[in-house]
């Protein structure tokens, strides 16, 4: 191995920078775990109480949960783009400048793994996006 290959990218460097991307994308998946279980316990206490209308049930339930997953996408959108306004932290490659609704829509093809490809993390925040992946 060359001494190249061991050494840290300079993107990397900034230790502030990689501790507040490493703090942020915890602070989300706390977030969007505590969502997604108080959001079930809800429903489905909700559920329960309904006796009949079965079919309506199931429809409430997967709606309820499509919108559950709506607010966890969200949250880590919103914590993307927050990171953004601190330069150190990285970008979106792909678009710029990079606005809330395009943070939650890369937060989306993230989220559900379609990965379209027009936007690319870049530098430290790959760390969230990368997690937000396997949360999703």
């Amino acid at each position: 191995m060359t001494p190249d290959v061991l050494a840290v990218p300079e993107m990397y460097r900034n230790w502030g920078a990689n501790l507040t991307v490493v703090a942020a994308t915890i602070a989300a998946v706390v977030a969007a775990v505590l969502v997604h279980y108080e959001g079930l316990g809800l429903l489905s206490a909700r559920l329960a109480r309904r006796q009949r209308q079965r079919r309506r049930k199931v429809l409430v339930g997967i709606a309820g949960i499509l919108v559950l997953h709506v607010v966890e996408i969200w949250i880590f959108g919103v914590a993307c783009w927050l990171l953004m306004f601190w330069p150190a932290c990285g970008h979106i490659a792909g678009y710029s400048p990079l606005h809330l609704l395009d943070a939650v829509y890369f937060s989306a093809i993230t989220f559900s793994t379609v990965g379209f490809g027009d936007l690319a993390p870049v530098g430290p925040l790959r760390f969230l996006i990368g997690t937000e992946s396997l949360a999703g």
